[in-house]
């Protein structure tokens, strides 16, 4: 409570400072060979310790003493700038920096500042999209969730899965955000690709610790990912063609200087690369998979103070199966729709504000039809969210935001109708189900002193399921015998509390500091499962009556430290993360999507605790990182394995990434990558007997067993022809090995019998599937 009055008393007091003789600098941090705003820029006063970081439009503000100052703004990837200010009145300055990659250097510097160290934010992560480009990808796919799954603390579900877990999490524990549009399904062909395609990306953030107060509706990290501008300078294409997609951007100025725009689309085409090797009599003709996806933005400048965005996102995947021999018709579309539209507004030289219209809408559809006989099975999730934030610097030494956001749901958990001839099947309870969801948050990010820095924040979050709706009542046969009906928008159940963030860092020296952290977290949504990867059969269900939200406490230590100049950044984190309201699937569950899947579920809590190590090499021509975690993650539910406690389905005692760039010279750039990971946990039969001459099995208890170890290495080269001055375009080879040593990784066991119980010569039998071997892929990007 302290801290909360401190930071009221700090703002008072700035207003006392405004007396004084004292200045404000402002503007924004650009490159300046396409006018795209830097996100997370640095502009620091050489000679002491003030300093702060450009928002998520590129906006800064600085207040200092009247005087003569030098600003140096700096930013991944690009040569610093520096500026040269007499301040004895209110200015407004641009910085438009140049990439290193146009000053022609070999020597890779991909970052000169010391963020790591010197704020207090804890576990967040900024991952240039250059550097996401040029990690080796699955069939040469440039893929970011796969990159993020790289970073300590971060694990994948397994083989070809686009989930990330976080620290003990689950998939639906982390806020995935593509220009402030939550992305509910991350995944391409059942997620072996993730949606973001690379080419409209440009800037990739993640935070797994120490969650500021802006973000919320999640347990466990936040993944911020922000689409381009488009070039304002002068038009550009560029895109790829690879073994199984291809891809192309086109961006340039509507206006120059003023307005811009970007449309990047992505296509596989497997279905045409297949479609000549399926013979008409067999019974896979006519079938065919595919997903595409369209990234498109604009934007108009009206001024200094006044810019629209307007970007929208639309990708399906679409699998067709069409059998003739017996009449069988089968589409199964699914898909992401995201719209955002927003509106920055600089009120003055120290508030800047944003204003967010979002809509989103995710959606899975299996369609079937046999002869007269027509099943249709739909779930998804449609929000429609309002979203207002501000950014204010009172003076230097605080930065202040707050906000807030209101969302309205439409749930579809999972609804299936069908008709055969005259008969019509419709679910018992229509699992439509709607809410409101809503959230205050303020924050202020504050040099306490030159050791000291905190960051606190306070949000209160508010969730309500609204009618139209029916609560049945039932007997011991289940069987309704009453009922109560919730008209349209007539309030169900509601949820709501306060969620305190602090994180604070105390600097040892100038390249040492420890940081702390603890957090409290509501979570209103959730994503069930049967199984142990993110598929886009996965169901989205609301907190309701029945359903409680998840609520979590995470609290966080670390030391950081960086060596040779922050050559060399390196920590050490340690974590333990409690959960409440955890939700599973009851014992024996089988699907039933003719009656609400909420009756099945059973409740219970989870928690996990790991140390995270992590190197980072940030200059010269070798770098990348290793990551290191160890981590323990357990569930408890009354209703599943008799009570007791047992590791969660991601628990995954060790997890080893080790990334590694060299640049060897102007034409030719290395990657290579590394991971081990210790076998998931699953659960398997481990008894056999026979009744009435049926083989019947016993399961063990809740993920009892381990499956063999993980690992696996890949490896990519870039060529890039040399440059002809007199061309306007240029290209590049990327050539690529997905599992050099062909290691058979597990995907699942099953269990297969031969021969026969009666002579007794029956055999049972476990079988390891695996789904790739070594893979080698080529692409070819150009730009123009």
């Amino acid at each position: 409570m302290k801290i909360y009055l401190c930071l009221f008393f700090s703002i008072l007091i700035s207003l006392a400072c405004v007396a004084q003789k004292k200045y404000t600098i402002s503007g924004y941090a650009k490159d300046v060979q396409n006018g795209e705003t830097l996100i997370g820029a640095t502009i620091t006063v050489k000679g002491n310790s003030k300093g702060i970081t450009s928002n998520q439009y590129g906006f800064y503000s600085i207040t200092l003493l009247e005087g003569d100052y030098e600003l140096i703004c700096s930013y991944a990837g690009y040569q610093p700038k520096i500026a040269t200010i007499k301040l004895n009145a209110d200015q407004q300055i641009n910085f438009d920096l140049i990439t290193r990659s146009a000053l022609q250097e070999v020597v890779i510097a991909s970052k000169k500042t010391d963020a790591n160290v010197k704020t207090a934010q804890m576990g967040k992560f900024v991952l240039p999209i250059e550097q996401i480009k040029a990690i080796p990808a699955f069939l040469g796919e440039v893929d970011l969730i796969k990159t993020v799954q790289l970073l300590p603390g971060v694990r994948n579900a397994g083989e070809g899965s686009a989930g990330i877990y976080v620290r003990g999490g689950g998939p639906d524990q982390n806020l995935i955000m593509l220009d402030d549009a939550i992305v509910y399904n991350t995944g391409h062909l059942f997620g072996f690709f993730s949606i973001f395609n690379s080419d409209a990306i440009k800037n990739v953030s993640l935070i797994k610790g120490g969650m500021p107060a802006q973000y919320g509706g999640r347990l466990s990290s936040v993944l911020d990912i922000s689409m381009k501008e488009g070039n304002d300078k002068k038009f550009q294409v560029e895109g790829g063609i690879g073994l199984i997609a291809s891809r192309i951007s086109i961006q340039g100025p509507i206006k120059k200087n003023k307005a811009s725009f970007i449309i990047s689309a992505r296509r596989t085409y497997i279905d045409a690369l297949t479609k000549p090797f399926i013979k008409k009599t067999s019974q896979f003709y006519g079938s065919g998979y595919y997903f595409y996806d369209l990234n498109a933005k604009m934007n108009y400048k009206f001024s200094e103070k006044d810019r629209l965005y307007i970007s929208g996102y639309f990708g399906r995947d679409v699998f067709d199966f069409v059998n003739g021999k017996r009449s069988l018709d089968v589409k199964i579309p699914w898909g992401n729709a995201t719209g955002t539209l927003r509106y920055n507004h600089v009120f003055n030289k120290r508030l800047f504000g944003n204003t967010s219209v979002v809509f989103n809408n995710y959606n899975f559809s299996f369609q079937a039809a046999q002869n007269n006989f027509d099943i249709k099975l739909a779930s998804g999730i449609r929000d429609v969210s309002l979203k207002q934030d501000f950014d204010l610097y009172p003076f230097t030494g605080h930065k202040i935001k707050f906000g807030g956001l209101y969302t309205y749901h439409k749930f579809t958990p999972s609804v299936v109708s069908g008709t055969q001839d005259s008969v019509v099947f419709k679910p018992q309870n229509p699992q439509t189900k709607f809410a409101h969801e809503a959230a205050l948050y303020l924050q202020d990010d504050w040099d306490l002193s030159d050791k000291i820095k905190i960051n606190a924040g306070l949000r209160y979050s508010l969730f309500q399921q609204v009618g139209p709706y029916n609560i049945y009542t039932t007997d011991a046969n289940g069987n309704r015998t009453d009922s109560t009906k919730f008209g349209s928008g007539k309030p169900v159940k509601t949820y709501g509390g306060l969620e305190p963030r602090l994180t604070m860092r105390y600097a040892l020296n100038d390249e040492t500091s420890l940081k702390a952290s603890v957090t409290r977290n509501l979570q209103y949504i959730h994503l069930v499962s049967n199984s142990g990867s993110t598929l886009p059969t996965d169901l989205w269900v609301p907190s309701t009556y029945k359903v409680k939200p998840q609520v979590s406490w995470l609290y966080a230590g670390g030391l950081f430290k960086n060596f040779n100049n922050n050559t060399f950044e390196t920590s050490v984190e340690l974590y333990y993360k409690s959960m409440e309201n955890q939700i599973e699937y009851q014992e024996g569950y089988t699907p039933n999507t003719l009656e609400d899947t909420e009756n099945f579920f059973t409740f219970g809590k989870g928690w996990s605790y790991g140390s995270e190590f992590f190197i980072n090499k940030t200059k010269g021509r070798l770098t990348g990182w290793i990551g290191y975690t160890l981590s323990y993650t357990w569930r408890k539910f009354p209703g599943l394995n008799f009570g007791e406690k047992y590791p969660a389905k991601y628990d995954r005692r060790n997890d080893l990434s080790v990334v590694a760039l060299y640049e060897l010279n102007k034409r030719w750039k290395l990657s290579s990558t590394f991971v081990y990971g210790s076998g998931n946990a699953t659960t398997l039969p481990q008894r056999f007997y026979l009744v009435n001459g049926i083989l019947t099995q016993e399961y063990s208890r809740i993920n009892e067993y381990r499956l063999p170890a993980y690992h696996r290495l890949d490896f990519a080269a870039i060529y890039s022809p040399k440059k002809n001055e007199k061309r306007t375009w240029h290209s590049e080879w990327v050539f690529s090995i997905y599992n050099v040593y062909s290691r058979k990784n597990p995907y699942f066991i099953y269990f297969d019998q031969s021969g026969s119980a009666y002579d007794g010569t029956l055999k049972v039998q476990g079988k390891q599937v695996s789904l790739f071997p070594i893979i080698p892929a080529v692409t070819w990007n150009f730009k123009f």
